[in-house]
């Protein structure tokens, strides 16, 4: 099994990213979760805003990596930076 690369690695790569996916009122559905599962099958590494929710952003953003099979990397302010290595390598 190919090595992930470290945690501090990925929070630098993450800082150049835009974010991809926006949690708003509708909290957690099932469209945004397939659209993060889409973007991290493209990029593996992506950025999550909370508009709406921000008190539970973190519980939010474990339901939301589990649900993926991805990993959180880091939550700052109100943007959850989350990974997950691509299948194919």
């Amino acid at each position: 099994m190919p090595e992930k690369p470290d945690r501090a690695a990925l929070r630098a790569l993450a800082q150049e990213l835009d974010v991809v996916a926006q949690i708003g009122k509708a909290g957690l559905t099932l469209a945004l979760t397939a659209e993060v599962d889409r973007a991290l099958a493209d990029h593996e590494l992506i950025k999550v805003r909370f508009i709406a929710h921000k008190e539970e952003r973190e519980a939010l953003a474990r339901e939301l990596a589990e649900a993926t099979g991805a990993e959180v990397i880091q939550i700052i302010g109100n943007v959850a930076v989350l990974y997950r290595q691509r299948e194919d390598v």
